[in-house]
């Protein structure tokens, strides 16, 4: 009886979420729709921005875009809508509700719960230097990988395809500032995703490959072994950086800390450093490495231009 119970209540959550997903459309042009929370947020829901070109077919690429920690994926759908039409491109931006995915659940992807940012953050007045205190404990690491926000990408890339008919079965992705921190983490964290090339722009901080550092700035206690490294530097990422991203960049937060110091004292320093870190760890595992580094001319911590830049690296090429 017990078993048959369960069975439908299975069959009726998946009845429920088959009738949410039928009632997505992704019309011609800028539009939105809800999609459902992944596990340890079931009960949120995650606004969804997209724009579907003119010349748009079931051979047009799909590309997610993450936004940064304003989480206006509006704004950062609309950066890219010149390129869809131009390259075919559907676009497909989640807006993630900072009371639902707090720092720790977005920025650092779920790897961190039980984040108390209450205490031992102060920000330096007239700079956008945001300090924390490594002697304040205010965080649990969390193991159970099926939590973190990686999987989603799979999820909404699954469905968008099954609504549009499209013939795709790899999708490109780009993030900005906090969304640059999340794909460089999605790429070590989640290697067997379906996405082809990450593109990891201006991030702010980053999880190094190294086993000594700990969560969520390293990899000491996260129960990661090589093997998942091998994976990850096979992975296309590309750490996406604007060459006036530097020491006299005002915009966007900065996170200051003396572990995080060690990864640089600004992005563009912080960017090369974890590439050229992570280049080194492969070596030493003697196994391929796919990643590559890139820097933008002339461009700061500003999605807009960082967009189209993106675009041409990926589509003009």
């Amino acid at each position: 009886m017990k078993i048959k119970l369960i069975v439908a209540a299975i069959i009726y959550c998946i009845t429920l979420i088959d009738q949410s997903y039928a009632q997505i459309t992704i019309e011609e042009g800028s539009g939105h729709f809800i999609f459902n929370g992944g596990d340890g947020h079931e009960q949120d829901t995650i606004n969804v921005y997209h724009y579907k070109p003119k010349s748009f077919t079931v051979n047009s690429k799909i590309l997610l875009v993450i936004p940064g920690a304003g989480r206006n994926a509006d704004d950062y759908r609309d950066s890219w809508i010149e390129a869809s039409e131009k390259h075919s491109v559907l676009i497909v931006s989640p807006s993630y509700g900072e009371k639902q995915y707090d720092y720790g659940a977005y920025h650092l992807g779920g790897i961190v719960k039980n984040l108390d940012m209450r205490t031992g953050i102060s920000f330096e007045k007239g700079t956008n230097r945001v300090h924390m205190d490594e002697s304040v404990d205010r965080f649990d690491v969390n193991l159970d990988s099926k939590q973190w926000i990686y999987h989603d990408f799979d999820r909404l890339f699954n469905v968008v395809v099954k609504t549009v008919n499209s013939s795709q079965t790899q999708y490109d992705i780009f993030g900005h500032s906090a969304g640059g921190q999340i794909l460089h983490r999605f790429a070590l964290f989640l290697p067997k995703s379906k996405a082809n090339r990450i593109l990891a722009s201006n991030s702010g901080s980053y999880t190094l490959p190294d086993f000594n550092v700990k969560a969520p700035f390293g990899l000491l206690n996260l129960n990661l072994k090589s093997s998942n490294l091998k994976d990850a530097f096979k992975k296309k990422l590309v750490v996406f950086l604007g060459e006036l991203d530097n020491e006299n960049e005002t915009g966007g937060l900065l996170l200051r800390s003396p572990t995080v110091d060690q990864q640089g004292t600004h992005r563009l320093a912080r960017g090369k450093n974890f590439f050229a870190k992570s280049q080194n760890m492969a070596k030493q595992l003697n196994t391929q490495f796919n990643w590559k580094l890139h820097i933008v001319p002339g461009i700061g911590h500003n999605q807009k231009k960082m967009a189209n830049a993106a675009s041409k690296y990926l589509y003009e090429k």
